[in-house]
């Protein structure tokens, strides 16, 4: 139960910095603007992944997330009537995005790659089965 705890303080934690980094009521530099929302977005994800996944070993738990956040980056590729009416959304804005972008690739990479260090390091609790799996 304690990784519910955990990772849902996590979540939460990153998706308000990920808003916060977008609002454009803070005077952020442009590279907060255009980058940080899409690292932390992933980092939210992967911690996600931990979260309904605490018995999936470490490296599965990366590798979904960042397979998620590819496929959502991929997947701004299509435009259907159907999907680009989600886009339009606030929400689906958020989670779905707009255009493909390179960059967001590598944001993504380093969101995950953060979020698991974060993981590894800071959140995990040594004699946990959970972090036993984690190799």
């Amino acid at each position: 139960m304690r990784h519910i705890l955990i990772y849902s303080i996590a979540c939460i934690t990153t998706i308000m910095l990920g808003l916060s980094s977008r609002s454009p009521n803070l005077d952020l530099p442009l590279f907060v603007h255009l980058y940080v929302g899409d690292f932390l977005w992933a980092m939210m994800v992967y911690f996600g992944f931990c979260l309904i996944t605490p018995k999936w070993r470490f490296r599965n738990q990366i590798s979904a997330a960042l397979l998620f956040s590819y496929g959502i980056e991929f997947s701004q590729f299509y435009h259907a009537d159907w999907i680009d009416s989600i886009r339009a959304t606030t929400i689906g804005g958020l989670v779905l995005g707009f255009g493909f972008r390179l960059s967001d690739l590598v944001a993504y990479t380093l969101g995950v790659g953060t979020g698991a260090a974060i993981n590894r390091y800071l959140l995990k609790k040594p004699g946990n089965s959970y972090h036993q799996q984690s190799s």
